[in-house]
């Protein structure tokens, strides 16, 4: 190149090394046979903003560490197998991007979190467009902020039993993640938020998860929208939270003897807006819940719709729907500290005279049987017998022990969600 002029020597240069952003910034490939064979030599040889391009191939290199900012982009989604060494990926630094790969091979571990992806207080992380296999932990992410996490599927081994399974999309001690467009099923948790603020949980499937398909605790001002939580041992756990948002998500045949669609545990000031619940053994369990608006959503076919203990203060019932739940409302006391009003209920038997579309009698959620069966649970065997019907047809005429105030006042006489949703 001795015969040109300096701005082509210099373009030639840059065009040699393969530069793609800015002037200095690399772009390294990795391939099988290549002259850059392997994912960690190319790692070490880069600078920070470089990008690392991994062609199709099997990369078998342990525990893969990157511990600068750049770029590890798969093309034509090359598998990373960790060999059960420990972890697969370690990231260890701000501004990194994984994008386009199948990683599998982690170390099943009683003592350390072992994870397919882990990130390690690194801040601006995205892990996208992943396909993690029979991982230990799938994503796992500890004290950093404004991570992205899109477009993964995390798949365990639905063979494995539960002592060797952890979470698909594991959260700890974070602020501003974004969590969207993800599957994780058959893993012990689909989702887990532990001491995470300021994050949102959008259009994610969880499927057939052992214990919850979202699990958060002590994790406030929080969003969950547009969620579909499937055949996992319970669907939803909100604990000792305080500010969360969850709306239009769907939740559908979680069943066991203690599984739900949605527990409230220990919370405060919480917004469960248009969301389904559809054929769960019980849809929403509140216990210890404060200052819940529980507005427009759908309890479908479910066990139990609402079993709301009486240590929960000002949670607020309207605009929902109850159709073809063998339980519409459950309690253990007298929660005449909470409200409903506006519903409507598939077992209103009332009037409207006025016609003005609300009925002219208050509606009793509560039938006599819900509470002979919260003290005596194995009487639910009588829940198709003439006794049962008899039972509730005589609370209702002459109300005696279901609480007084736990009635609600304004019931629809059509559904406000019409049949589409049905």
């Amino acid at each position: 190149m001795t015969g040109l002029r300096p701005w082509c020597r210099a373009a030639a240069i840059i065009s040699l090394l393969g530069a793609t952003g800015p002037l200095g910034a690399r772009t390294w490939t990795v391939e099988p046979g290549g002259r850059t064979s392997g994912i960690t030599a190319a790692i070490g040889a880069a600078q920070a903003g470089d990008t690392v391009r991994v062609l199709a191939g099997t990369y078998a290199e342990g525990i893969i560490t990157i511990d600068k900012p750049l770029v590890l982009i798969g093309v034509g989604r090359p598998l990373i197998d960790g060999a059960e060494k420990g972890d697969v990926i370690i990231i260890e630094a701000p501004n990194v991007v994984v994008q386009g790969f199948r990683i599998t091979g982690t170390l099943v571990s009683n003592i350390n979190d072992n994870a397919a992806i882990k990130v390690k207080k690194s801040d601006h992380v995205q892990l996208i467009d992943n396909i993690v296999e029979r991982a230990f932990f799938g994503i796992h992410v500890a004290s950093s902020r404004n991570t992205v996490i899109a477009r993964n599927v995390v798949s365990g081994d639905p063979a494995v039993p539960e002592t060797r399974r952890a979470n698909a999309i594991h959260l700890w001690h974070c602020s501003g993640a974004e969590i969207t467009d993800n599957l994780s099923q058959d893993h012990r948790d689909g989702i887990y938020f532990e001491f995470v603020t300021e994050s949102h949980i959008r259009r994610n499937r969880s499927l057939r998860n052992l214990r919850y398909g979202l699990h958060f605790m002590f994790s406030n001002n929080d969003t969950y929208s547009d969620n579909f939580f499937k055949d996992n041992g319970a669907g939803v756990a909100v604990m000792y939270s305080k500010f969360v948002d969850m709306r239009r998500n769907r939740f559908t045949s979680n069943r066991g003897a203690s599984a739900y669609g949605l527990l409230l545990k220990e919370i405060n000031d919480v917004v469960i807006d248009s969301n389904q619940f559809v054929d769960n053994t019980t849809a929403i369990l509140v216990d210890g819940c404060n200052r819940a608006k529980i507005n427009d959503n759908v309890f479908r076919g479910n066990g139990w719709a609402v079993r709301l203990f009486a240590n929960s203060m000002d949670c607020h019932f309207s605009g929902n729907t109850f159709v073809g739940n063998t339980f519409d409302m459950s309690t253990n006391g007298n929660p005449v500290y909470n409200s409903f009003s506006g519903n409507y209920w598939d077992r209103y038997k009332g009037y409207d005279l006025d016609r003005d579309g609300i009925g002219d009698v208050p509606f009793r959620p509560l039938s006599l049987f819900a509470m002979v069966n919260e003290r005596m649970p194995y009487a639910v065997v009588l829940s198709r017998s003439l006794l049962t019907g008899l039972m509730d047809q005589a609370e209702r005429l002459v109300p005696s022990m279901t609480p007084e105030g736990l009635e609600d006042d304004k019931p629809l006489m059509k559904q406000p969600h019409g049949t589409r949703h049905l």
